[in-house]
């Protein structure tokens, strides 16, 4: 009997004991859960830095890429600022320039355009009113301010040319001549500037200027019909061929002294 209840007390304390020992499983099994789950979270955590570190990493590198490239615009436009303003000093010298050349060419322009007129009143009397109002047209052009100095040159030199021309072509053209103290419609030739002859159209008229007398001179019958033939060859009526045309003999000054 004592037996057993020492048997009983045994068991009584071995199921304390199990007991206790389940008591500290379930505590260690729960903490164990508690660590596992807090790893899982900080593992978490290290996770979502990580993917945040990539994240701005990868916006790091594309802002230094970009910036990259703006100072390389920038290097860029620094160079192109350089060259227009070299470009701008280059234009305000030009300016300069062109300001002294203008105040150098005006005065030279007049003297032109003074030189042409006073030839043509000396010249022989050919296409006179033509000549005239090209004279007066550059006179009027050089006062007005909407036309550049580049413009009135050439139109200088154009008027210069024009007259250079007269003296190696072949023209003939109609207008009015006052012939006997009445004004008749005649036809004029223009021999570069070795002869101007003219004859009324009724052909019982001909003549030829005389320079150095400044004055119209009869020709005889006997030319009229050298003279139609000319007018024809110079209207490109006719076939080019050699015209024979009366030519006033210049004076020799020297031998009148």
């Amino acid at each position: 009997m004592q037996w057993q209840k020492h048997k009983l007390v045994m068991a009584m304390v071995l199921a304390g004991s199990l007991q206790a020992m389940a008591a500290d499983i379930d505590t260690a099994v729960d903490k164990g859960v508690k660590r596992a789950e807090s790893a899982q979270q900080s593992q978490a955590k290290i996770d979502a830095i990580d993917s945040d570190t990539r994240n701005k990493e990868r916006d790091y590198r594309a802002l230094v890429k970009e910036i990259q490239g703006l100072e390389t615009y920038i290097n860029q436009l620094d160079r192109q600022l350089a060259m227009q303003q070299q470009e701008l000093a280059d234009i305000d010298s030009s300016i300069e320039q062109v300001t002294l050349i203008e105040r150098q060419i005006t005065p030279l322009m007049l003297r032109m355009i003074d030189s042409i007129e006073q030839f043509v009143a000396a010249d022989v009397p050919f296409q006179i009113d033509e000549r005239r109002q090209r004279v007066a047209a550059l006179k009027d052009i050089m006062g007005r301010s909407d036309v550049t100095v580049a413009e009135k040159y050439r139109k200088v030199l154009d008027a210069y040319q024009k007259e250079m021309d007269y003296g190696r072509t072949i023209r003939s053209y109609r207008a009015p001549l006052s012939i006997d103290g009445a004004e008749r419609e005649v036809d004029f030739l223009r021999v570069g500037r070795i002869a101007l002859v003219y004859q009324s159209l009724d052909g019982e008229h001909l003549g030829v200027w005389n320079q150095q007398q400044k004055a119209w001179q009869p020709l005889d019958s006997e030319y009229k019909s050298k003279m139609t033939q000319a007018l024809r060859i110079a209207r490109e009526q006719a076939a080019p061929d050699l015209i024979r045309v009366p030519v006033a003999a210049p004076v020799d000054h020297g031998q009148e002294k």
